[in-house]
C-alpha cells in the first residue's frame, strides 16, 4: 500500500470488550499447525534481522489492520505456546490503545495499591498517563522482535499484574454504587491476572527453549 492510499485507509478497530474473542477453524489440527509455523517463522526471521521498518510495522499492525488477521492465525492456540503468547501480547496492546484513559486510571490505582516491584519491572513512568501507557505497551511489544524476548514477556506480565490490582480495587470502589461497572472491572482483573501467569510461564519456557 502506498503512502497516498494509506492516508485514506481507516484501520479496523476493536473495542476492549473483545479482549478474549476466539475464532473458529475448520480443522483444529491444521489451524494449530499454521498457527505454530507462522509464529515461529515470523519471530525467527525478524529477530535474525530486526529491520526497523519491519519491526515498526509489526508493532503498529493492529492500528493499521485491526485484530482480525492476527486472530485468524493465533487466537485458538494454547495460552502457553508461542502463537498463544503473541496473540495475548497483541490483545494487551489493543486494550491499551482502545481506551488509554481507563488503562491509565487502572494502572495508577494498581501502582499505588500493589506491594511489589511489578511497576518497576513494567517500566512505566510515574505517574503514567494515557500517552505513556500507549508508548510502554508498544515498547514491550517491540522488545519481542528486537530485544530480550523473555524480558519483554516479564515486563508484560508485571504490567498485567499492576493493571489487575488496579481493576480489583476499582471494582471494590464501585461495588456499592455501580454494580455493572464493578463487574466489568472484576472481569478485567481476572483476565489480566491469568495473562500475567501465562506470560510469566512463557518467559520461563523461552529461556529453556521450550516455547513452541
Amino acid at each position: 500500500m502506498s503512502d497516498d492510499s494509506r492516508e485514506f485507509h481507516k484501520p479496523v478497530r476493536r473495542p476492549a470488550e473483545l479482549f478474549d474473542r476466539l475464532y473458529q477453524g475448520d480443522d483444529p489440527a491444521e489451524v494449530s499447525r499454521i498457527a505454530h509455523s507462522t509464529a515461529q517463522v515470523l519471530l525467527s526471521r525478524v529477530r535474525a534481522d530486526p529491520d526497523a521498518d519491519v519491526v515498526g510495522r509489526l508493532v503498529s499492525f493492529t492500528d493499521r489492520h485491526g485484530i482480525d488477521d492476527i486472530a485468524e492465525l493465533w487466537s485458538r492456540s494454547p495460552a502457553r505456546s508461542l502463537p498463544g503468547t503473541l496473540w495475548r501480547l497483541y490483545l494487551l496492546q489493543l486494550m491499551i490503545h482502545d481506551d488509554p484513559q481507563t488503562a491509565a486510571l487502572v494502572y495508577e490505582r494498581g501502582r499505588l495499591e500493589l506491594a511489589s516491584a511489578d511497576a518497576l519491572v513494567a517500566g512505566a513512568p510515574v505517574p503514567a498517563g494515557p500517552d505513556e501507557l500507549v508508548e510502554l505497551v508498544d515498547t514491550i511489544l517491540r522488545g519481542l522482535f528486537e530485544g530480550d524476548f523473555a524480558v519483554a514477556l516479564e515486563r508484560a506480565a508485571a504490567f498485567c499484574r499492576v493493571q489487575s490490582s488496579g481493576a480489583t480495587h476499582l471494582a471494590d470502589d464501585y461495588e456499592a454504587t455501580e454494580s455493572d461497572r464493578a463487574s466489568a472491572f472484576t472481569r478485567r482483573a481476572l483476565r489480566l491476572s491469568t495473562y500475567a501467569d501465562d506470560l510469566t510461564t512463557a518467559a520461563a519456557l523461552w529461556r529453556r527453549d521450550g516455547l513452541t
